[in-house]
């Protein structure tokens, strides 16, 4: 059963370029996206949106890098979002890390997730006797 799991987590998901698909996609693997996406799309891993890839829904992911188009209400991210050169992200951005080429186009607001000041314990006040 162990050897089954391995093998799901690490497939890769393709949506080709000249297919759409509308609905939501749920997936613990990686991800790549050369057609068109009509929904939500959450992955456990990694997902590409190609050069030619549209994803017209939220996207939830660990982490993001795109060469083509998502118009979306929000991009979340656990970790690293990366924006091509070819890239026009409509949308929220939710991430650790982003990372944006020259001639990317994004329009929307992006939230950094501080991953450091998240982690270290708050300042215990001294107790009033």
């Amino acid at each position: 059963m162990k050897e089954t799991d391995t093998r799901e987590s690490s497939a890769i998901n393709v949506i080709a370029q000249g297919t759409q698909i509308e609905g939501s996609i749920i997936t613990n693997g990686d991800c790549r996206i050369d057609g068109i996406v009509k929904g939500n799309l959450v992955s456990k891993a990694k997902v590409i949106i190609g050069r030619t890839g549209k994803v017209e829904g939220n996207v939830t992911c660990a982490n993001v890098e795109i060469e083509g188009a998502i118009r979306a209400e929000s991009l979340m991210v656990n970790e690293l979002v990366f924006l091509k050169a070819t890239a026009n992200v409509v949308g929220n951005i939710s991430a650790g890390k982003i990372a944006i080429e020259p001639g990317a186009e994004f329009s929307g607001n992006c939230k950094m997730n501080n991953q450091r000041n998240a982690a270290a314990p708050t300042p215990q006040q001294p107790e009033k006797r």
